[in-house]
């Protein structure tokens, strides 16, 4: 059996100054740069330059704009990826664009797939229609954002996938459902999930409590940034994972479905 080397990973638990993309990019940078630790991919919330918006128009930035080249030029500094979702505008429309940063300064993206209507974010944006899977060291990584944690069968593990990760903005009403549902996804999948949560109060007075966590293929909590503001790292095992697939054979017996777009 091939052996894989070990993907240690960051998760940053952290508060957003509101629709502010400067200043969150310079809070977020002074962690990055004084974090001692070496990782191989670095994870930002949902929305981490401005807060969960709904006002795309004032804040939305170009697939050639600041915050993109900044998260290249992160990535190219401590030779880690750097991901997470914004706020884009292309072709006269806005997505919620998950962005990963390859240390090399190739970019891959995901647009969210399931926008949140209890908060109008279906109005204001343009849903994603593909499923995208990266690779990057060896793993393939299935990015998700925030609202697609509801819906298991987009997320449905096809493609052999090894991580699954989640950006978010959760609201501390619904913590109970973000720590269900992350293991869910993990047992389902039999594979790592990841979730990142923001933490503090937004524009609207809606508070944030983290949560950020990893969890492994059989539903174990292997880290919990709990409440806390930080940088929080693991490292994968992805042997450790595939040995577990080996021997349980789950996934063998999934079902085969379509989903319409």
């Amino acid at each position: 059996m091939r052996k894989f080397i070990p993907m240690k990973i960051a998760l940053f638990q952290t508060k957003l100054t509101w629709e502010n993309p400067a200043a969150n990019r310079t809070f977020i940078e002074e962690y990055f740069r004084s974090e001692d630790e070496t990782f191989d991919l670095f994870i930002l919330p949902e929305m981490f330059t401005t807060g969960f918006t709904m006002n795309p128009e004032t804040v939305a930035e170009t697939m050639d704009g600041e915050t993109i080249s900044w998260m290249q030029s992160l990535a190219l500094k401590k030779d880690c990826a750097v991901c997470g979702s914004l706020v884009v505008q292309e072709n006269n429309q806005y997505y919620n664009r998950f962005i990963f940063a390859h240390p090399n300064g190739k970019i891959d993206f995901y647009d969210k797939r399931h926008l949140f209507s209890l908060a109008g974010e279906h109005e204001k944006y343009r849903k994603g229609t593909e499923k995208v899977i990266i690779d990057y060291k060896g793993w393939k990584i299935c990015p998700q954002v925030c609202y697609d944690l509801r819906f298991p069968a987009f997320s449905r593990n096809n493609e052999d996938f090894d991580l699954l990760l989640y950006v978010a903005n959760w609201p501390k009403p619904r913590t109970n459902a973000w720590d269900i549902l992350l293991k869910a996804r993990a047992v389902e999948n039999m594979c790592y999930v990841a979730g990142v949560n923001r933490i503090g109060f937004d524009e609207n007075n809606h508070q944030y409590i983290g949560h950020s966590q990893i969890i492994d293929e059989l539903g174990n909590l292997i880290l919990d940034a709990a409440e806390n503001l930080g940088v929080f790292c693991i490292e994968l095992d992805k042997n450790k994972m595939r040995e577990t697939r080996r021997k349980l054979n789950f996934l063998n017996d999934r079902d085969k479905f379509e989903i319409k777009m």
